[in-house]
Parts: structure tokens; C-alpha cells; sequence
């Protein structure tokens, strides 16, 4: 069995599903469909939505945080690993010096 292709989207084409589904009334489920979208895609674009327009629940990550929070983990691990590498590296050099 071969696995689906995952699709990604940019923030604008969410913007616009997120627009689409405010102004036309209709059910969420709906418009997912309409859009070729699974509903809990868009039902998580919407939410995503109301957070960085400050509606959402208080401590919610805005999109802006989340990028800041994925790259600092990145930019740690990167630190992490580099500090490792290093001590290793002096414990080698000073056996290497007795």
C-alpha cells in the first residue's frame, strides 16, 4: 500500500480557505470538501486563525511564536551537538597531552 502524498500549503492559500469559510456561512465540513481539504485541516487553519487575530485561548503560540519556538529548538540541538563534539575533543587532546 503506498502512502498519499502529504500536500502543503502557504500561509496565504490558508488565509484564503480561513476567508472562504468565514464569509460563506456555510458548514465547515462543507467547505473543506468544496476546497478538496480535510475538515480538520481547515478546522485547524480557522483556530490557528483566531489565535494570531488574539481570539483564541489565553497562552495559545501565535504563528509567529511557533516559528521562533521551532527554530530556536533547531538552533539548540545544532548547540547541543556542537558542545558534545567539543568536549569529547578536549578529553581527547588531553589524554593525547600525559
Amino acid at each position: 500500500m503506498s502512502k498519499k502524498k502529504r500536500r502543503t500549503f502557504t500561509a496565504e492559500q490558508k488565509a484564503e480557505a480561513v476567508k472562504i469559510f468565514r464569509e460563506s456561512g456555510k458548514p465547515l465540513t462543507r467547505v473543506a470538501t468544496d476546497l478538496g481539504l480535510s475538515h480538520t485541516a481547515l478546522r485547524s487553519w480557522v483556530k490557528q486563525a483566531e489565535i494570531d487575530e488574539g481570539k483564541g485561548p489565553a497562552g495559545a503560540l501565535t504563528s509567529e511564536e511557533k516559528a521562533e519556538l521551532s527554530r530556536l529548538r533547531r538552533e539548540n540541538k545544532q548547540l547541543t551537538q556542537e558542545n558534545a563534539f567539543l568536549k569529547k575533543a578536549s578529553a581527547f587532546f588531553a589524554k593525547e597531552s600525559l
